[in-house]
């Protein structure tokens, strides 16, 4: 059985407000809990007019509060802002509030700009290179392990708790992948963000793992898919995919585009070129072409696990798309 899972980024659809995409993020996860998905992950984003969720870890109160099994979490906290403690105090508090519910993932990237990014850091955002030693003293913290020389050892952490919520690496490269290895610690590959050697990545997880956090390897694959009842209304929902990808290329801060946008958006050479190249990142179709890849991307990965990041040109083609997975992989018979 394959185990699927939902990475939301709280999209803001042209026509639409922030208001209406935080909805939608409750919507969706209401929908993901009743329909068998393993888990709900939230982005981290900052700055960006087309992403409205800067801090996952409010937002899975709420989700946690108005959804009854599927395990919430964050994908990710991004790091580098962050006192590990801090974030261990916080994600600690929602393990106290939805038990054997909450998942821990962070990352190391900016979630925005750099200008952002120091606005976020009030001026001292390390860029990742502090992100090894957060990542292993947020294992020390949750694990009771700090070194004695530690600045927080003997430091009570609240809320003390029995249960620990789950922790994991995300990343797009190695880096991320022999990070996760050698502290033992769960793995998430974007490959909606780099489509081309995640697969090489995860092998080199799963060989270079050592038993720490976790005593054995856990890998899943974080995928953009797009599933539609017909191959027309896939095409015309691939159009919207199409302009987003060439507005990021060119570092356009925009909305994300609707369906209507993307059917009338006209392209030169250039944009067509960014449009092909970036077409590996997606998986989209009706049905039976999408869990045809699908299933091939989970062997291709060994994953134990595939996270689905759908960004559509509308929000009821979102939902309908999440739908459509579930009952070609009978998630609700599981």
């Amino acid at each position: 059985m394959t185990l699927l899972s939902v990475l939301d980024q709280t999209p803001v659809i042209d026509g639409h407000k922030v208001a209406d995409a935080i909805a939608a993020t409750v919507e969706l996860a209401q929908l993901a809990d009743d329909l068998g998905y393993t888990r709900y992950w939230c982005a981290e984003h900052h700055g960006l007019y087309g992403v409205s969720n800067p801090c996952p870890e409010v937002m899975l109160a709420r989700l946690g509060s108005v959804t009854k099994r599927i395990r919430i979490g964050s994908g990710g906290i991004m790091l580098p802002y962050y006192s590990p403690f801090k974030v261990a105090e916080q994600f600690l508090m929602l393990e106290a509030l939805f038990p054997n519910r909450v998942d821990l993932g962070v990352g190391r990237a900016p979630g925005g700009d750099m200008r952002t990014a120091q606005a976020v850091a009030a001026g001292d955002y390390n860029r990742g290179e502090l992100f090894p030693q957060q990542v292993t003293d947020l294992v020390a913290l949750m694990s009771g392990t700090l070194p004695s020389d530690h600045l927080a050892h003997g430091v009570l952490l609240q809320p003390q708790v029995e249960t620990r919520p789950q922790l994991w690496v995300l990343g797009s490269s190695d880096f991320g992948g022999m990070l996760a290895a050698q502290l033992g610690i769960r793995f998430s590959f974007a490959h909606f963000i780099n489509a081309h050697f995640g697969h090489a990545v995860a092998q080199a997880y799963r060989e270079r793992f050592r038993a720490g956090h976790e005593q054995k390897p856990y890998l899943a694959a974080a995928v953009f898919v797009i599933c539609a009842d017909t191959e027309q209304e896939a095409a015309d929902l691939e159009k919207a995919v199409d302009l987003r990808r060439v507005q990021m290329a060119y570092g356009l801060n925009e909305l994300v585009p609707s369906i209507a946008q993307g059917l009338a958006q006209e392209y030169g050479e250039r944009e067509r070129l960014i449009i092909d190249r970036e077409k590996p990142r997606s998986i989209i179709g009706t049905p039976e072409s999408v869990t045809e890849r699908l299933h091939a991307l989970q062997e291709q990965f060994d994953a134990d696990e595939l996270i689905v990041l759908s960004v559509a040109g509308s929000y009821r083609a979102r939902l309908r798309s999440y739908e459509l997975l579930a009952d070609a992989f009978d998630l609700g018979k599981s």
